[in-house]
């Protein structure tokens, strides 16, 4: 196994700087789970975040395959490129990219910031040769499924509902939903957490492995349980930015609209990670949301909202790979 001398403060420096992009993803990314809920006024901000937060830990006890992890840590770059300053390149350009997002309160991924991130470091330092195709190709193939399948999904659970309950009264679908939409709320923010935490492990594993203090089997149980707990934390003190955006300006919403697309991006969640791909959550509620919005009528959904959030992801990877680059070069003369 290829080793590489990185001293251990430089370890430590990159795995705080990877547990800090981790609290960022939930940070980042806590709109994507409580958007809906607070929009439609089922929970305060408050009590949501909490909810969420809870949930992106209990994560951890549910998915014990770390199918994701293992995608990101072996399945995108070539494991002989990989050292310190390649790790760096790649949280800078994730990270540098999750702030001009949040700060703009557009709604992108954090997910396709790293993959971008560590794109543009590999083949910064070692060309095109560095990439794992098969790998990247499936990532990119769920760039366009992921919403997708939230959309159909999404759209799917609000026919039935409609049909299911086409007898009752607005006022009793209104009560019962309510309190379904804490249920599809916890669940995907399970989704979430399972998704998005793995990624993070990957990257210190993929780390460590690269320094000689890992195996290629199974991350260490500290990395997990630390990454584990970085992006509740980045939940509990939530993005309210982004908010915004996903609950209110896309189309707006009822607590049955909620219930749908929250249950819609969940099931696509849950599928993706079983399949060990790393998704997008962004990219899966909005694609939900969307679709609950245009099962009603395509008028009801704000296609130029939804157009601005497309353009966002279509520059995520090309803008975090070409900061991941600039930050290898500079972190090839500093570290």
């Amino acid at each position: 196994m290829h080793t590489v001398q990185i001293s251990l403060h430089i370890l430590a420096l990159l795995i705080v700087l990877a547990l800090l992009f981790d609290f960022m993803n939930g940070f980042h990314d806590a709109a994507n789970a409580i958007a809906t809920v607070v929009s439609t006024g089922v929970l305060r901000p408050q009590t949501a975040v909490a909810m969420a937060a809870f949930f992106n830990l209990a994560a951890v006890f549910v998915f014990h395959q770390l199918h994701v992890a293992a995608s990101v840590g072996k399945g995108t770059i070539d494991p002989a490129v990989v050292d310190h300053v390649v790790v760096f390149g790649a949280l800078v350009g994730a990270i540098f990219w999750n702030l001009v997002t949040w700060y703009y309160g557009i709604p992108s991924s954090s997910s396709h910031a790293l993959i971008g991130g560590l794109v543009g470091a590999a083949v910064a330092k070692a060309g095109t040769g560095a990439l794992i195709s098969s790998g990247l190709l499936k990532i990119i193939l769920f760039i366009v499924l992921s919403p997708l399948l939230g959309f159909i999904l999404g759209s799917i659970m609000m026919l039935l509902v409609s049909w299911i309950f086409v007898r009752s009264t607005p006022r009793k679908i209104d009560g019962w939903f309510r309190r379904l939409q804490l249920v599809s709320a916890s669940m995907y923010s399970l989704g979430h957490g399972g998704n998005d935490a793995q990624k993070t492990i990957g990257i210190i594993w993929m780390l460590l492995i690269a320094a000689g203090y890992s195996g290629t089997d199974n991350p260490p149980t500290w990395v997990i349980i630390s990454c584990y707990c970085a992006i509740s934390l980045g939940t509990l003190f939530g993005g309210w930015r982004i908010v915004k955006t996903m609950g209110q300006k896309i189309t707006k919403l009822k607590p049955v609209g909620g219930f749908c697309a929250e249950t819609g991006g969940a099931i696509t969640l849950f599928i993706a990670t079983a399949m060990g791909v790393p998704v997008s959550t962004t990219h899966t509620i909005t694609g939900a949301i969307v679709g609950v919005g245009a099962s009603h009528k395509m008028s009801a959904v704000r296609w130029g909202v939804a157009g601005n959030i497309v353009w966002a992801w279509i520059f995520t990877i090309p803008a975090s790979a070409f900061v991941a680059a600039v930050a290898w070069w500079i972190g090839k003369h500093i570290l």
